[in-house]
Parts: C-alpha cells; structure tokens; sequence
C-alpha cells in the first residue's frame, strides 16, 4: 500500500510541475498558429496573378532562351513564375542540368528534393493540428484535481479559479488546432499547385524533347559548365 501511495503522488507532483510549462506551451503555440496564418496570407498574396497562362508564356520564353544558349535568361523567365525560393532553385536546376549527362535522373532528383521540402514546411503546422488540443487536454485535466480537492474542502474561491485555468486552456488549444488545420489544409492544396507547376516546366524543357518556341533557331551545341547563381527574390 506505501508503493502505491508514492507513485500515486509521485504522478501527482509530475502533473502539477507541467501545469505552468502547459499554459506557457499552449500561449507560444496559438502565437505560432497566428503567426503562420499571417505568412500564409503573404504566400497567397505573392500568387494572385499566377495562371496557365503565364506560366505557359514563361515556359516557352525559356525554351527559346535555351535554343539561343542563354540559360541566364531562361531562368530569368522562370522565374517570373516562381512562388518561393526553394521553386526558384527547382526551376533554376531543370535549366542548369539540362545539357548535363544522365539530366532526367538529376533533375527528378531535385525535384523530389523540392517535394519533401514543401512536406517539410507543412509539417510546422500539422504538428500544431495534434499539438493544440493535446496542450488543451493536459491544461483541462491538471487543474481538476485541485479543483476537486477545494470543492471538498468547501474552498470555492479554489474551485471557480482551476475551473477557469481548466477552461481557458481547453479553448486556446482548440482554436489553436483549428487554425492549424485551416493554414495546413490552404498550405497543402498550394504546395500541390506549385509542384504541379514545376513539373509542367521539367516537362516541356525535357531534355530528349523538342523546345517549343524555338522556332527556326538551332540549338546551341555549347556545354554549359558550371552553375548560374541568380538573384532570389522570394523569399
């Protein structure tokens, strides 16, 4: 009977040392929610001319850029078409690996690469999805028990205040996962978007594929050594 007295308040003092570190916890992530929403709406106002057809103008400006063997200029024109750094550097990669050997498999490489870093910057705010109402669960159940404790003691004073620690947190970690899930579930169909994009490009500047608006120009039989370093405008 004396163990399980003391693991009974050693799970007792465990749960009343987290209840600070919990409310802490779940203020920091409705701050990180609010905070990813604001970068959300910056990403969505970045894109609010994108459309085939620009993206189709682009591609065919670069592939005739390419023909003339000027891949600064190709990547220029990508681009214009390109949402954030890391499909920038995508877009910058088909043209640069384009005249290098085995360049399918290095730019699928890169592209796979480009995925998982979107996957990466998802995950941010997934985790809030499971984080906020976990944080929410933990700030309701820890001040039960002195609450349950006052209200036996007769202290309602003790009662109204956990009851109200209880309440508050429960409904910050539910708003917190429900921001998170709208930013990632936005974020989610964006991203598909944006790889959809870069792959369309890949496809058209092919390299076992014809350039389209080449036109009459030969292709320039120059190799391309060497990496293109450009400006990036987005962050």
């Amino acid at each position: 009977m004396g163990a399980v007295l003391a693991i009974e308040e050693l799970l007792f003092s465990i749960s009343e040392a987290l209840l600070w570190p919990v409310l802490v916890a779940a203020i920091l992530g409705l701050a990180w929610a609010i905070v990813e929403t604001g970068i959300l709406l910056g990403e969505l106002w970045r894109r609010r001319w994108r459309s085939m057809v620009a993206l189709e103008g682009a591609v065919e400006r670069a592939a005739g850029e390419i023909a003339r063997g000027d891949g600064l200029a190709a990547i220029s024109e990508l681009s214009l078409v390109s949402w954030n750094r890391p499909m920038q550097e995508t877009m910058e990669a088909i043209v640069v690996q384009r005249p290098l050997p085995d360049a399918e498999n290095r730019i699928a490489k890169r592209m796979a690469d480009y995925d998982y870093r979107s996957l990466r910057r998802l995950e941010r705010t997934r985790i809030l999805v499971r984080f906020g109402p976990a944080l929410g669960l933990m700030g309701t159940l820890i001040p039960l028990s002195p609450a349950l404790a006052g209200l036996a003691d007769g202290n309602v004073t003790e009662l109204t205040d956990n009851l109200r620690i209880a309440f508050g947190v429960t409904v910050v970690g539910l708003l917190t996962g429900a921001i998170a899930f709208s930013v990632s579930l936005v974020r989610d169909r964006v991203y598909a978007q944006d790889f959809s994009d870069v792959e369309f490009a890949a496809a058209s500047l092919a390299p076992d594929r014809p350039l389209a608006g080449a036109g009459a120009i030969v292709p320039s039989t120059t190799e391309h050594g060497g990496s293109t370093v450009v400006s990036m405008g987005n962050p």
